[in-house]
């Protein structure tokens, strides 16, 4: 996968023990949420402040929003079962969409569109059970093209084209792929 969007994946990387006081009640075991010292998965509501949802029997469920430190909103999106579900979209610090997709039992599916921190198209990639899926672009924030390709099956294939922020193709990252392996320049 050539682009991702670092801003959505560490936001949600973030694990529910790292906030605040109710969440350092918790422990989590088997993908699970516990209150410390007990057997019985935890369900209940989470406001921390930066990170806002509902836990039941131990697993994310219903909305879920975290926000900046200044109380900007970075993400939202939905769990169903302890796995990201539906749409997502994240969040500029300057309050700009970043990120808006979706995902099925927390794999991206469908349409993903990235956008630099002042508005400008950044990317519209397409995915299949969380694989790269059909046809990709990207752009420098300038508005240039930057990258053009398809993928089948999660794998490159025929032709993509990479180029320099001045227009101009950058002939190391060009080619046509089969499967994922680049049979010519």
């Amino acid at each position: 996968m050539r682009f991702n969007f670092p801003l959505l994946l560490v936001l949600l990387s973030l694990s529910l023990p790292s906030f605040g006081q109710t969440l350092d009640e918790l422990v989590k075991r088997d993908d699970l949420y516990y209150e410390n010292f007990t057997d019985v998965p935890f369900s209940g509501e989470i406001d921390e402040g930066l990170e806002r949802g509902e836990v039941e029997d131990g697993k994310r469920e219903g909305p879920w929003v975290l926000y900046y430190g200044k109380g900007q909103l970075a993400v939202k999106g939905a769990y169903k079962d302890g796995q990201r579900e539906g749409p997502w979209v994240g969040y500029w610090l300057n309050g700009q969409l970043a990120v808006k997709g979706a995902f099925k039992n927390s794999e991206k599916e469908g349409p993903w569109v990235g956008y630099h921190e002042y508005g400008q198209l950044k990317a519209k990639e397409i995915y299949k059970n969380g694989r790269p899926e059909g046809p990709w672009v990207e752009y420098w924030d300038n508005g240039q093209l930057r990258y053009k390709g398809a993928y089948k099956n999660g794998k490159q294939e025929g032709p993509h084209i990479s180029y320099n922020i001045d227009g101009s193709i950058d002939t190391k990252e060009t080619g046509t792929f089969k499967d994922g392996n680049k049979i010519s320049d």
